[in-house]
């Protein structure tokens, strides 16, 4: 007989308010964020053009970051980059609250490993919407990263994961130093705004019709809103090919991720690219 039944409550069970071992700073980072711009949001809702679009223009080097170079370069291995553009595209990543690496990428090759399954650490399938959405990232397991990705936990990437905690600092306060207005919006309401678009891919784009496995689904209107995915939104598509850099298909579906790795392609920055086994090319 079991003894301590706790220990068979899955992650999803327990009460929200409740981080996992280890991950108490996360959800106290995420619990500040979301104060600090409903505060921001009272006070300057509407912001000057230049700050408003200085915010944009972080966001979007944040998600050029975060889909490029984390998820189709990283964690798939469907290009290369020259590395001056890799780690700057890293620190982008890291600016816009993406995380270190090899913390990123070990969740999301667990993720794939077993997807919408009782192991998947994401899915709305298991634990519901706002599991998959917000919850996991303070309320699950840590992802081994020296199974998930050996090669992200040493060198160049090692430090980038003990710079992960003053890049985040500075992302918060780098506005302070221009007026309360620029603090609010390029530091709290950038990385909310960031968050919620990223985490969209692990909720919305896994409610597909699937009874069981893969729910994963393209969700065409999600794309306008993605400023921080830039086709992240063409998830079936995805996950029908991960092993493709591209993730819009057809000419209708817009992939700015992609056609910025073909630009790259062309001046010699990214090379190695490997398109999909299916759609057109």
């Amino acid at each position: 007989m079991n003894q301590n039944p706790a220990q068979d409550v899955r992650p999803w069970e327990q009460p929200f308010w409740k981080p996992a071992p280890g991950k108490a700073v996360v959800f106290c980072y995420l619990l500040l964020i979301h104060v600090l711009a409903i505060i921001g949001l009272i006070l300057f809702p509407v912001p000057s053009w230049p700050i408003l679009a200085a915010s944009l223009s972080f966001a979007a080097l944040g998600g050029l970051g975060a889909t490029i170079c984390y998820h189709r370069m990283l964690a798939h291995r469907t290009l290369k980059l020259n590395k001056v553009l890799e780690h700057l595209l890293v620190f982008w990543a890291m600016l816009n609250g993406t995380g270190s690496p090899a913390s990123w990428v070990a969740y999301h090759r667990l993720h794939h490993s077993r997807t919408d399954t009782p192991g998947d650490i994401s899915s709305p399938k298991q634990g519901g919407f706002w599991w998959a959405h917000l919850r996991w990232l303070y309320q699950s397991a840590r992802a081994d990263r020296p199974k998930w990705c050996p090669e992200l936990d040493r060198g160049a990437y090692k430090v980038w994961t003990f710079a992960e905690g003053p890049v985040i600092l500075l992302s918060l306060f780098c506005g302070f130093v221009f007026s309360w207005q620029a603090f609010f919006w390029l530091g709290a309401i950038r990385l909310v705004y960031s968050l919620h678009m990223q985490c969209l891919v692990n909720s919305l784009t896994h409610l597909g019709d699937a009874e069981e496995g893969d729910s994963s689904q393209n969700v065409w209107w999600l794309g306008p809103l993605q400023l921080t995915s830039w086709g992240e939104n063409w998830h079936g598509n995805h996950h029908s090919s991960p092993g493709s850099a591209r993730l819009g298909w057809h000419w209708w579906q817009v992939d700015i991720g992609w056609y910025c790795i073909c630009l790259m392609e062309r001046v010699g920055l990214a090379s190695n690219v490997k398109r999909p086994k299916l759609g057109p090319y």
